[in-house]
């Protein structure tokens, strides 16, 4: 990200609003705003591969294997407005097992972009399913979108769920709702 370039436009987008960008408060905001730009849309930088880092394990386990919960942030690509949640990732090994903190690793490799969420959803559970080829996988974001809480529809309280299913989970409607229940189950 070219920082400069960033920062003249934060100073012209002052500007339009009818800031000044020289008044105490805002002197550094260009500054800052390139700074945490960067910072949000560093997903765009990061290679899946290398976030794993091998981490990838042959295993016998049969079990599911589901992290819930895993917070995540990222930007609405319509109107560049965060929308923020958790997710929940199950999967049935076949032979392979993911290091635990890879899970929310990837979740943020994809989070940190420009984003929709139904694309989010999907882009993490097609990248798990092709790195670890499981028997079924399934992955459900939930999220708070400022662009229909802080404008437009102005509905505080609304939560957007979505869902992505893959081999068994598809496929098995027992399975799937073992893993539907298992990621809302109370600890």
């Amino acid at each position: 990200m070219n920082h400069d370039k960033v920062e003249k436009l934060i100073h012209e987008l002052l500007l339009e609003m009818g800031e000044d960008p020289q008044r105490e408060g805002l002197i550094k905001t260009p500054k800052r705003v390139a700074r945490a730009w960067e910072y949000i849309t560093k997903g765009y930088t990061q290679d899946v591969q290398e976030v794993i880092n091998g981490a990838v394990f042959h295993e016998n386990a049969r079990g599911m294997v589901i992290v819930r919960d895993i917070e995540f942030y990222s930007m609405c690509e319509h109107h560049l407005l965060p929308f923020f949640g958790v997710a929940h990732i199950g999967y049935i090994p076949d032979k392979k097992l993911l290091g635990l903190s890879k899970l929310p690793r990837i979740v943020d490799v994809f989070a940190r972009r420009l984003q929709l969420q139904e694309r989010l959803t999907q882009q993490i559970a097609d990248t798990l399913y092709e790195i670890l080829e499981p028997k079924g996988l399934g992955v459900v974001l939930e999220a708070r979108h400022m662009c229909m809480q802080m404008r437009g529809v102005e509905k505080s309280q609304s939560l957007t769920t979505t869902s992505a299913v893959l081999g068994e989970m598809h496929d098995d409607p027992e399975t799937r709702e073992e893993f539907l229940k298992m990621i809302s189950k109370e600890v």
